[in-house]
């Protein structure tokens, strides 16, 4: 038997990196391994992902609806979906596919008002108005939550935390969701 001088070769997996957004920002991906991170107060995360051409993003945005003195202001939500959606489009995702979770809308600070509240039902009325399937939905509570969310693939984590600084490092377990199909959603 004749053995080859060539070594066995393996595929390599790209390494996953990670983009993390802040509040009034977005980002979309196409590229295998890449996960997009935030962390959440009473802002809300809309994470889209279109199962087919294995395209997704991810917003963070701070106030609902449109800014009345700016309408391209991308911490108001409706801006921030449209530029969300819009980068998406630009990439091969199609509308009628594009899958959406939604995250965070906590009321963290007591005696405030419940922006938190209000960045949640809005973030539900565009999903609904716009004809997009929800397919996972972690809103509201009193507690931050840590978010990772991979685009090609439209699995998510959300770690809930409680927003008092002594007790930051006391995470609880990540949230389920039950699993219906292929093309719902994996929480990793």
């Amino acid at each position: 038997m004749r053995r080859s001088n060539r070594k066995a070769c393996c595929r390599v997996l790209p390494a996953e990196s990670t983009k993390h957004i802040i509040q009034g920002q977005f980002y979309v991906s196409d590229k295998p391994g890449e996960v997009i991170a935030t962390v959440l107060g009473s802002c809300v995360a809309a994470c889209l992902h279109d199962p087919v051409t294995r395209v997704g993003g991810m917003n963070h945005f701070l106030l609902p609806g449109t800014d009345p003195k700016a309408s391209r202001n991308i911490k108001y939500g409706a801006h921030s979906m449209e530029q969300l959606i819009n980068a998406m489009l630009r990439l091969g995702a199609q509308r009628n596919r594009i899958e959406v979770q939604l995250f965070g809308g906590a009321k963290v600070v007591k005696g405030l008002s419940n922006i938190g509240d209000q960045n949640a039902k809005f973030a539900c009325d565009f999903t609904r108005n716009e004809g997009f399937r929800l397919t996972y939905q972690d809103l509201g509570g009193g507690s931050g939550r840590r978010l990772r969310f991979s685009p090609t693939t439209g699995r998510s984590m959300s770690v809930s935390f409680d927003a008092t600084p002594m007790e930051l490092d006391r995470a609880r377990p990540a949230v389920t969701s039950p699993v219906t199909d292929s093309s719902s959603v994996e929480l990793f």
